[in-house]
């Protein structure tokens, strides 16, 4: 699998992202008070992102947009209130996000709350999760892992639905012939995470 450098992928990344203010405008105000999910935007060195949290864990990461309010669209869509709630509410989630998003080696133990998802689907990302930082597992190595050698159409489904990217490593499942596959945030930001990725594992041991 060739990979190619990471700025010209994360600047083409970046410019295919849509602004969506018109949704802001017209649904801003059919919201629901007193919603139970809590959200927060924050800035990275790519871009505005966003956490989406019930109180029983994470719900939702939206990767890197090039405004603040083209993330607060699909928070608002997935049904938080309007209101942005205190960023301690997270923890060092966002300036981990940010520091992965730098190159540095992080770890996302975050306690997740899959409620919406497909008991399938639930146990695909548990073993997505197992993947070490830096290396690269095929759609049928997750279909062995679940003891359903013949599901690897299925691993990819489930990945696709993966509400929590980043966190849920599903960028570091491939193809069996090591092309790229698919990714819900598209297949430039995938290259970008793997490439982000390689660059770290090789800095680690250099920081002991």
């Amino acid at each position: 699998m060739i990979l190619r450098p990471i700025r010209p992928i994360a600047q083409n990344w970046l410019r295919s992202q849509a602004k969506c203010d018109w949704f802001i405008k017209t649904f801003g105000q059919s919201l629901k008070e007193g919603s139970v999910l809590a959200f927060v935007l924050f800035d990275t060195c790519l871009g505005w992102m966003g956490i989406v949290s019930s109180p029983h864990g994470l719900r939702m990461v939206i990767l890197p947009q090039k405004s603040k309010e083209a993330v607060l669209c699909q928070v608002m869509n997935y049904g938080c209130a309007a209101e942005e709630q205190a960023p301690a509410l997270f923890g060092d989630l966002p300036h981990r996000l940010r520091r992965y998003l730098e190159g540095e080696p992080v770890n996302f133990p975050d306690k997740l709350d899959l409620v919406e998802a497909t008991c399938f689907q639930r146990n695909v990302w548990q073993i997505v999760r197992t993947i070490p930082c830096g290396e690269t597992k095929s759609y049928g190595w997750v279909a062995n892992k679940l003891d359903s050698p013949k599901a690897a159409r299925g691993v990819g489904q489930a990945l696709a639905r993966n509400p929590l990217p980043i966190v849920i490593p599903c960028h570091r499942v491939i193809s069996s012939n090591g092309s790229l596959g698919g990714f819900g945030g598209g297949v430039e930001i995938k290259e970008f995470l793997l490439r982000l990725e390689q660059a770290s594992s090789i800095k680690a041991p250099a920081q002991r």
